[in-house]
């Protein structure tokens, strides 16, 4: 018996330092659709919980970053947030100034500080990129956080949206999505059409799969 007690002590130790490691599984799974599910097993990297959010970058999540939110990055986020409490458009507008507020925390960490616009593995600065695929990975964890802290009032995360039709030469393409609860419409947040600071492209889908 004494041993059995001196395991169960030792497994317990052992699981508060496993949940502390970086990457570790959540305590609270975060509720998801199969499809945004798909982001992460994809590429063998944990959802993001209400703590922290892995980080993709290098094309593909080649590279990645734990990013460990803070009381002070809570604060901020919670006050862009409650800018867009008005009404949907106002919450998107609000969406746009988190995606900025993300690509200022990480580009020094990353170095995505010297990103550009529309980069993929023609351009050749993977560690300095977020492709298509890190960006639309991201731009997901990061809503799926804000609407783990109670901040998305008027949008639901929708399943990422894919275009891209070699026929009229379209570059393929993805991107985060959210769906306006009254209206069901589904709006993209797209950064990856953006250079570093520049805010991400908020529109209606059935518009973004027209788009170059």
């Amino acid at each position: 018996m004494r041993d059995g007690g001196q395991l169960g002590k030792f497994a317990a130790v052992l699981g508060v330092l496993v949940a502390a490691l970086p990457g570790a599984v959540p305590a609270k799974a975060i509720e998801m659709s199969a499809a945004v599910a798909q982001l992460y097993t994809s590429v063998s990297i944990y959802p993001p919980s209400a703590n922290s959010m892995t980080v993709c970058y290098g094309f593909v999540c080649r590279r990645r970053e734990i990013l460990d939110f803070t009381a002070a990055d809570r604060k901020a986020l919670t006050q862009i947030m409650a800018a867009g409490r008005a009404s949907a458009a106002a919450e998107r507008a609000a969406v746009q100034k988190v995606v900025v507020w993300f690509d200022r925390r990480m580009g020094p960490i990353l170095g995505t500080s010297k990103r550009v616009a529309k980069a993929d593995f023609r351009y050749f600065d993977d560690k300095h990129n977020y492709d298509c695929w890190d960006t639309t990975r991201n731009t997901t964890s990061l809503l799926l956080v804000l609407r783990e802290w109670g901040l998305l009032k008027h949008h639901a995360i929708g399943d990422p949206h894919y275009r891209g039709n070699t026929l009229v030469l379209q570059t393929p393409h993805n991107t985060a999505v959210l769906v306006e609860r009254a209206t069901k419409v589904e709006w993209v947040v797209d950064l990856w059409p953006r250079g570093y600071l520049q805010p991400p492209d908020v529109m209606t889908v059935q518009q973004w799969v027209k788009e170059d």
